[in-house]
């Protein structure tokens, strides 16, 4: 059975912190390298980065497979469509549909805010994430180069899917 549970503690917030050192340095380490990541997770993926971020309105869960945390998930109302921000499920996991089930969730909470768009970025070398996602209906809408501070920038896509 899989659960999203919503992520409102301080507790919540390291699960997330961990689960997303782990996620982050296993997949993005080869494809972006290890600065990059670590600058990242600390200033994106910290509990105190985690707990303001749902401070300032971002819906962050936990996503539970048979009473495992198996990954997580943010998103928030932005510019007339819910902005998918992280979608990320554990290696140990994958391939049992928790993916799916997690967009599915995201769609779901996109039509009760009454939002009829879902958008998100991805980096441009991430090409099986890339692939995922145009197979689950988005598409490519732009291209977008983001200043993240310390000399980092992330070169995405940004994709959207209407619902």
């Amino acid at each position: 059975m899989i659960q999203f549970l919503p992520a409102k503690t301080s507790a919540d917030f390291e699960q997330i912190s961990v689960l997303a050192n782990e996620i982050w340095t296993d997949h993005y380490v080869p494809m972006l390298g290890p600065a990059l990541i670590e600058y990242m997770l600390e200033k994106f993926q910290s509990p105190s980065a985690v707990a303001q971020q749902v401070e300032e309105g971002v819906s962050y869960y936990l996503q539970q497979h048979k009473d495992q945390i198996a990954g997580y998930l943010a998103f928030y109302p932005k510019e007339g469509a819910m902005f998918l921000s992280k979608i990320y499920v554990h290696k140990n996991y994958r391939g049992l549909g928790l993916g799916r089930a997690a967009m599915n969730f995201i769609e779901e909470q996109t039509r009760t805010a009454n939002l009829s768009r879902l958008r998100l970025t991805v980096n441009k070398k991430n090409e099986g994430s890339i692939g995922a996602y145009e197979r689950m209906g988005f598409k490519k809408i732009e291209e977008a180069v983001f200043d993240i501070g310390e000399g980092f920038f992330m070169d995405d896509y940004v994709l959207e899917k209407e619902l």
